[in-house]
């Protein structure tokens, strides 16, 4: 048996593909197709399909996100672990420097109210100035803190506008435009319609950029759409090359920028989406935003 195989395997490998199509091909269904045959049928293929314009409009849409400024309000279970983490660190902890300074004023007082105090002596120690007791800062330290007016934590609750990106510090906020599609004026994220020639990302910064009056600055989080949004138009709009259109969106972080008050725009909480979006768009968008 090695005899035959050690032939077959020393005859050159066009007469091995020669002896297969005179013998197995000719009895089976199996039919052939020449490779040239092949490269002429998908250079067709693909000539068809490059000449077929896509039925659906594509729009590249940016879910702009303005990160927490400030840490969120703390609930009751979170005071009361914090207060117990206080109550220990105090009782592990040892004396600051003004606790010592509070301690030695006390011996201090005790001395002079002794019989065999030396008046003398005591300014020999302080070389004849007067002493400023730790009592008297923390007195001087609580008249400061009475004049002393903290700016306010929540600036939603303060009547600040929802077209400024001052409001609800401690939470994520996601920026709305307004905008007119067809007859209809809604709230969407900022999106425009794909040109030839740039990428959806392209898109998406372009749509950002072309809002009126606004400057901001955004830190695109990749190149890959994190959701996409599909929609037909009304019946009496739709025609042959176009039926739809596809929004692809792409998320991003507030770096910096400000807008006019005067446009149409909203920084709103996830929880406040569903008072501005339609439901079908509002079911696409909530899936990648976070709500940090």
């Amino acid at each position: 048996m090695a005899a035959p195989c050690s032939r077959m395997a020393n005859r050159p490998l066009w007469q091995f593909i020669t002896n297969v199509r005179r013998t197995g091909l000719k009895h089976t269904g199996v039919r052939q197709i020449s490779l040239s045959s092949a490269c002429r049928a998908a250079t067709q293929t693909r000539s068809k399909t490059e000449g077929v314009a896509s039925p659906w409009k594509l729009y590249g849409a940016v879910c702009l996100q303005r990160l927490p400024v400030i840490s969120q309000e703390r609930n009751p279970i979170e005071d009361q672990f914090a207060e117990l983490m206080h109550q220990m660190e105090l009782e592990r902890s040892l004396l600051s420097d003004h606790e010592q300074r509070l301690l030695e004023d006390s011996e201090r007082m005790t001395r002079k109210q002794a019989d065999n105090y030396d008046s003398d002596e005591e300014e020999a120690d302080y070389g004849g100035q007067e002493t400023i007791t730790a009592q008297d800062q923390e007195d001087s330290w609580e008249q400061k803190l009475k004049h002393f007016q903290p700016a306010l934590r929540d600036r939603g609750r303060s009547g600040t506008p929802l077209g400024s990106v001052e409001r609800c510090l401690g939470d994520s906020l996601v920026l709305l435009v307004q905008q007119t599609v067809g007859k209809e004026t809604i709230w969407l994220l900022p999106q425009a319609q794909w040109e030839a020639g740039e990428t959806l990302r392209q898109t998406a910064e372009r749509g950002l950029n072309s809002l009126p009056e606004a400057d901001f600055k955004a830190t695109f989080l990749g190149n890959t759409p994190c959701g996409v949004y599909r929609y037909k138009f009304p019946k009496e709009v739709q025609t042959e090359c176009c039926v739809g259109a596809k929004v692809f969106f792409f998320k991003a972080f507030l770096s910096a920028g400000s807008a006019s008050q005067k446009e149409p725009f909203l920084w709103v909480k996830k929880t406040e989406l569903q008072g501005y979006l339609k439901p079908p768009y509002l079911e696409k968008v909530d899936r990648f935003i976070l709500n940090l």
